[in-house]
């Protein structure tokens, strides 16, 4: 592959890349914006006599052990997943981009320690990582949303000073430096533009990554208050009443999980080979 073809490949993953992220917080504007509009003509979580009723043309989806429609339920979960992702990845980015730079630009001791730390996190499996801290600072939004952050923060971090590593040596920055720009105008202007190239692509996968995490916590009941949807403790609940023929209520949350992760996860297999 030539050049100019893969350019304009790599321009099409980070549009791509682009798109995908803002779908998913065009699902959260609009959840939220229904929901505080009362669209629905009452609350996700209001409760009916018609406990597991099965899918119908009143209940889409059914209803579950409570008598709350299975479907409004589904879809209010999919913006408190998309809510959570999105506050763990800005965090995430917010903590190893800064790093990443300063630590691949000055290298030395700082670089070593900072290295060995991130290294640390990133060789615990994921889902042993995030149960103890979810376990440790408790649920809520936030709380899942910083337990995912620690997890994937040493991606960011490797990623951003391996690029500032390879940038920093490049004829235009020491052109820049030997003509007497500061650090800081080195760094801002000539490394942070492009560093920052791959990361539309590994912002998406790491979010069909911490949906899967945050169910999984979810249903081990470590992620959000019971109170809130959530896909994950939805399949918790949906568990004990799977075998008496309740398929209704574990198949839709399981399948917006699925589907909320298959895109990102399609996108992986194809485009892995530009992180």
């Amino acid at each position: 592959m030539n050049t100019g073809s893969s350019s304009q490949v790599a321009q099409n993953i980070r549009r791509t890349g682009y798109v995908i992220l803002l779908s998913y917080l065009l699902i959260v504007l609009i959840m939220k914006v229904l929901e505080a509009n009362n669209f629905f003509g009452y609350s996700f979580s209001t409760f009916s006599s018609e406990i597991f009723a099965p899918p119908s043309l009143k209940h889409l989806c059914g209803t579950d052990r409570l008598g709350r429609d299975v479907c409004l339920r589904t879809l209010q979960g999919s913006s408190i997943a998309i809510e959570v992702v999105f506050l763990a990845i800005l965090f995430a980015l917010i903590l190893g981009l800064p790093l990443g730079l300063l630590s691949g630009y000055f290298g030395g001791f700082f670089d070593k320690c900072l290295t060995l730390i991130m290294d640390t996190i990133f060789s615990i499996p994921v889902i042993l990582l995030s149960v103890v801290i979810a376990f440790v600072i408790g649920k809520g939004i936030i709380n899942a949303s910083l337990a995912l952050c620690i997890v994937y923060s040493p991606q960011y971090y490797r990623l951003i000073r391996n690029q500032t590593l390879l940038i920093k040596s490049e004829a235009y920055v020491e052109a820049a430096r030997v003509s007497g720009a500061d650090v800081k105008t080195i760094i801002l202007k000539y490394i942070f533009p492009n560093v920052i190239t791959p990361l539309p692509i590994l912002l998406t996968l790491n979010a069909a990554d911490a949906v899967l995490v945050l169910g999984s916590l979810g249903f081990l009941g470590l992620g959000v208050p019971a109170d809130v949807p959530e896909w994950g403790g939805d399949l918790n609940l949906a568990l004990a009443a799977l075998p008496t023929g309740i398929w209704w209520t574990a198949l839709f949350p399981g399948l917006a999980m699925f589907f909320f992760s298959f895109r990102s996860f399609f996108y992986r297999r194809r485009d892995r080979r530009y992180i």
